[in-house]
């Protein structure tokens, strides 16, 4: 077992052609015997009771789930639940071997979810899932961790913040950079003048991706249970280039990689800048290095101005991995006295005259409350641990539903605004998008009847 430390409804309704349970459907019971108070009698978790927790979706990130909560101390991995009957059993391997219990694989996360004896949920399914699988888990009492980006739509996250306030249940997305303890110390100091006035962040991602070429309509692999994994999205056919990752550079399942990879960055920049909506937002862009099945672009600029007197951008290259400041990642915050460029765990603060004054790796650990100094899937640790120690102690978690949604949102309306191809003018109280009716229809999605999510 891994040392801890110290301190990721439902089948529409029968149809022609078969029987299932609609979303609301599947709830029924509780919505009879009252949701609200089956939510209520959920048990209080006390500091040194068990946690039993469930991960959904472990063919990738949810992997990196299993790790970090098998190091939290009281917490016990019961469900491991995917579509992808080959993703259970690699799951249900790697919990096994971090604890001291196998948990119970599952191809339908439903079945989990009526189980009360599951306390907490980690969420690492395809982007159009988050939403609706957190309202679900809500619903049926449990805490939720979701991957970023924590909606598939603006809608979405408005939803999940409504869902978060009449479940009384602790959401934490997972923007895991709010938890690490060298940026946390230094985006305080940068609240507190280091820089002077902060007027500008600048945000970046970079890689090499290759195509993913023409698919084409094929037979749904035996492994897969491709009704379930559409779930909320209307029915397309299976084709040969979509399952796993490829989904992300489709607007129908994916979000591109402004969502993708720019929510971690442009999350930091907006924290640092101490911003919220913004009041106009333009993005440029296409899909440049090849011609195949991706409609995301793979190289795009998105741009915000805010209330504050503000700006904000992040430059994406999905198919160019030159890097900015030597990094492929990476944040600059510009102030009235100086810059300050963030690199995950690590930072370099630099005065008017370009002399370092300030600066830290990311193995070093400035700030004396935290106890872990690592890189990778250790910092991610610290994350899951505050996810847990919201849970049990009411506190809020360091990336709630709110801000989540707020910095997501962002990467959305730039998503919206490349797409309707103009400049977007927005409501600072909500980012709405004002006098564009075309653009705001883009605010949320169709669904597949029966699948809408709801609070």
């Amino acid at each position: 077992m891994n040392e801890p430390i110290d301190r990721r409804h439902f089948l529409k309704q029968a149809g022609a052609a078969g029987v299932g349970l609609s979303m609301v459907g599947y709830f029924n019971p509780l919505a009879r015997a009252g949701t609200q108070s089956k939510v209520n009698a959920a048990r209080k978790i006390g500091p040194d009771d068990k946690i039993t927790a469930a991960v959904i979706g472990t063919n990738a990130r949810g992997m990196a789930h299993i790790d970090c909560l098998t190091r939290v101390p009281g917490v016990e991995i019961t469900y491991i639940c995917d579509v992808d009957k080959r993703a259970v059993a690699k799951g249900v391997k790697a919990a096994a071997k971090k604890q001291s219990s196998e948990p119970q694989g599952l191809g339908d996360f439903r079945k989990m979810l009526a189980d009360s004896s599951v306390d907490v949920v980690t969420i690492a399914t395809p982007d159009h899932w988050h939403t609706p699988l957190a309202i679900l888990a809500l619903a049926a009492g449990k805490h939720v961790y979701v991957e970023k980006p924590i909606s598939h739509n603006p809608y979405e996250g408005e939803l999940i913040i409504q869902a978060v306030n009449k479940y009384q249940r602790v959401l934490q997305m997972g923007a895991q950079r709010r938890s690490f303890p060298n940026l946390r110390a230094i985006i305080g100091e940068i609240h507190n003048g280091l820089i002077g006035k902060t007027y500008f962040g600048r945000a970046w991602y970079a890689n090499n991706r290759e195509s993913i070429g023409h698919g084409k309509v094929a037979p749904v692999p035996e492994w897969l249970d491709y009704e379930l994994w559409q779930g909320p999205a209307p029915r397309r056919a299976y084709v040969d280039n979509l399952v796993h990752y490829k989904w992300h550079w489709r607007w129908h399942w994916g979000t591109g990689e402004a969502l993708n990879n720019g929510a971690h960055e442009v999350d930091v920049c907006r924290w640092a800048l101490g911003v919220n909506w913004a009041t106009r937002v333009s993005s440029n862009g296409g899909r440049y290095q090849f011609q195949d099945d991706w409609e995301t672009p793979d190289t795009q600029t998105i741009a915000w101005d805010f209330p504050e007197g503000k700006t904000m951008s992040w430059e994406g290259r999905s198919c160019n991995g030159f890097p900015i400041e030597g990094l492929e990642r990476g944040v600059l915050i510009y102030g009235t006295e100086g810059t300050a460029l963030l690199d995950g765990n690590a930072y370099t603060v630099y005065d008017r005259k370009k002399k370092i004054i300030k600066e830290a790796k990311s193995h070093e650990v400035v700030d004396p409350t935290n106890t872990v100094s690592a890189t990778g899937v250790k910092l991610d640790q610290l994350h899951f641990a505050n996810f847990i120690d919201s849970v049990r102690t009411g506190t809020p978690p360091n990336c709630p539903a709110e801000e989540g949604h707020k910095s997501v949102a962002l990467l959305h309306l730039g998503n919206i605004a490349w797409r309707v191809g103009r400049e977007l003018h927005c409501d600072p109280a909500n980012g709405h998008i004002l006098k564009d009716n075309d653009a705001m229809k883009l605010w949320r999605r169709k669904y597949e009847p029966g699948w809408e999510p709801k609070v």
